[in-house]
């Protein structure tokens, strides 16, 4: 009986669960006021270690930019974000170069969205997570708090 109760209340609380992924709390202040500066600080569980470790060594070609960092920001954000990397998930490995839009995980919950809301002004593209998940940069992902009201899942 017990295992049922607890088989229970999983399967209550892991869809909830699996829309928060927030930011770790020891994310160094440099992942902040450099990565947060063009995008939103995307939690490192998005991404596996293998991945973040090539976005870190692009920096130079950073999808279209030069988001090239000194010899210390750079040590120490992809320390954070390897050491806090995708495991809890297993998003797997995505695109080359990695893209948090092209993961399994990303996929499996964003499949069903026309390519259509990609393109739209309010959106401009699948990495602009703020755009339709007001909490985001919390790490609250839910599809029933989107922006966006065509695609809310009411």
């Amino acid at each position: 009986m017990k295992n049922l109760a607890l088989l229970l209340s999983l399967s209550i609380a892991l869809p909830a669960l699996a829309e928060r992924i927030p930011l770790p709390p020891n994310a160094p202040k440099s992942y902040q006021a450099e990565c947060a500066s063009c995008h939103m600080a995307y939690p490192p569980a998005l991404l596996s270690a293998g991945d973040w470790k090539r976005v870190m060594e692009r920096l130079d070609q950073h999808y279209g930019t030069d988001a090239s960092l000194g010899i210390p920001q750079k040590q120490e954000i992809s320390a954070f974000l390897e050491r806090n990397a995708g495991n809890v998930w297993k998003p797997g490995i995505s695109a080359q170069p990695a893209r948090i839009s092209q993961t399994p995980y990303f996929i499996r919950k964003h499949g069903e969205i026309p390519a259509k809301f990609w393109r739209d002004p309010r959106i401009k593209s699948a990495a602009n997570c703020e755009a339709c998940h007001r909490g985001a940069s919390k790490g609250v992902f839910s599809e029933h708090d989107i922006a966006i009201p065509e695609l809310r899942g009411d």
